[in-house]
């Protein structure tokens, strides 16, 4: 196993395109209406026959104020808690709909609320929906739960974190995108640092196993001597992890962006000096570089998982059980099993019609083929753990990995002469400084990735 990254800015100017993000193969855009409900049922019938543990996600799509940034399916709902109420009641009806399909003896070991902002529901609401999904799903003892929640230090009541706790939940993870007042106003999210620290003692006194926190570089008015002061009171927080995300302006995407002016971005080697310095900073602090946007501290799980082959990509970004499938509830959420991704209603509307009709509200989806399984499993070694053995593949797959993948092959000698990996003839390894552009190297193996990138699908490598 590797902990290192190294930094050429020279090499990331070349490899800087856009690209996806691989928390799922095939990505999201290749998503389907074509795939239902009746898909659906067929699919976690399979499952049940492997018998897999199972993962919850819920998506609590309210937000009190709008972040520019955010990217997120959202719905602002000021104060208006009332909101929450129909919402609920649907998720609910979901709930049951979803636990009907599957065998009564799998097993939740892992459940994930985000959002939008799931701590917007009061906590009479929070422990309702906690109470719902245990009557209805087998959920582990909680001393064997990985049970985690998006949390907004301004939203959070006295007793939240500890009555959460009491419900299982061990890891809780929030954003905090830049300490800088100037840069938060920039992007609409004032949150103070006495608001951070209120919630990371509340978890501590409470046992947390794991405090995450979210930081982004390339926001409004950010410079490199802004963001080292923020990195600072950062490290000195001790987060169990941090996800360091690239922010990707969008506006023609993302209605919100519009409200954030391009003049007021830090530009290209700014922006390259913000990510060298989060490198350098959290590396000398003790952190590992775990792929992608993610450091832990080196007694994490998400560490112990990449050392032991654990460790997957989702639609949370990295995750320490690979042996699960994911059941998705409540508006654009996403499920996955060995052979489907579905995805939700996006509008609530919609969604709440589909479960007031007593069905699933399944907007679209994906069954994969033969292929894709394939280079869905070679791309996740890739992005998991950094070493993709052709014989172990070959065999998993019965192909021929040299003959299946001969013009990926060809494509990946550039990479390697760059320094990216470590072609050699029983396998790929990714190089230090290749850590820092795996979405480039996954994407050889990507068989729907145009060639020429043509329009901002996705966000910058970079």
């Amino acid at each position: 196993m590797y902990s290192s990254v190294q930094f050429d800015s020279v090499m990331l100017k070349k490899y800087d395109t856009f690209g996806p993000r691989y928390t799922s193969y095939p990505t999201a855009i290749q998503f389907n209406p074509a795939f239902t409900g009746s898909d659906y049922k067929r699919e976690i019938e399979l499952s049940n026959g492997i018998g897999k543990p199972l993962s919850l996600y819920f998506h609590i799509p309210y937000c009190k104020s709008l972040c520019f940034f955010c990217a997120c399916n959202k719905i602002i709902s000021h104060s208006d808690q009332a909101r929450t109420v129909p919402y609920l009641e649907r998720l609910y009806k979901e709930i049951k709909l979803q636990a009907n399909l599957v065998n009564s003896d799998r097993q939740v070991n892992q459940l994930h609320l985000g959002g939008g902002t799931p701590t917007y529901l009061n906590d009479d609401q929070l422990a309702e929906l906690m109470a719902v999904t245990a009557d209805e799903f087998n959920l582990a003892p909680i001393g064997s739960r990985e049970f985690s929640i998006e949390v907004d230090p301004r939203t959070v009541r006295e007793n939240t974190i500890s009555m959460l706790a009491e419900h299982g939940f061990n890891r809780i993870s929030f954003g905090v995108q830049d300490l800088d007042i100037k840069v938060q106003q920039g992007v609409n999210r004032i949150q103070t640092y006495d608001q951070n620290m209120a919630v990371i003692d509340a978890a501590r006194t409470s046992g947390y196993a794991s405090i995450s926190l979210d930081l982004i570089y390339g926001l409004p008015f950010q410079t490199v001597e802004g963001f080292d002061r923020t990195l600072e009171r950062i490290i000195a927080m001790q987060p169990d992890r941090l996800a360091v995300y690239n922010y990707a302006h969008m506006p023609h995407r993302i209605k919100a962006q519009k409200l954030i002016k391009e003049q007021d971005l830090p530009d290209a080697a700014t922006k390259l000096g913000l990510l060298e310095l989060t490198i350098t900073r959290l590396q000398e602090a003790g952190y590992v570089y775990i792929g992608m946007d993610h450091f832990a501290l080196p007694d994490d799980e998400l560490v112990k998982a990449m050392e032991n082959g654990t460790l997957q990509r989702n639609f949370q970004g990295y995750s320490t059980h690979a042996d699960t499938d994911m059941i998705g509830m409540g508006m654009t959420s996403i499920g996955k099993t060995d052979n489907c991704y579905s995805q939700n209603q996006r509008y609530e509307k919609a969604y709440f019609q589909d479960i007031d009709e007593g069905q699933l509200a399944i907007m679209q989806g994906y069954s994969l083929s033969a292929d894709d399984q394939v280079r869905r499993d070679v791309i996740q070694r890739l992005m998991c753990q950094g070493l993709v053995e052709f014989e172990s593949i070959s065999q998993q797959f019965g192909i021929d990995f040299h003959h299946y993948f001969a013009e990926e092959l060809q494509r990946l000698k550039p990479l390697a002469n760059d320094g990216l990996i470590q072609l050699q003839e029983s396998d790929i390894s990714i190089l230090p400084l290749g850590r820092l552009l795996l979405r480039n190297i996954a994407m050889v193996f990507d068989i729907y990735r145009p060639r020429t990138v043509t329009d901002q699908l996705f966000s910058k490598v970079i």
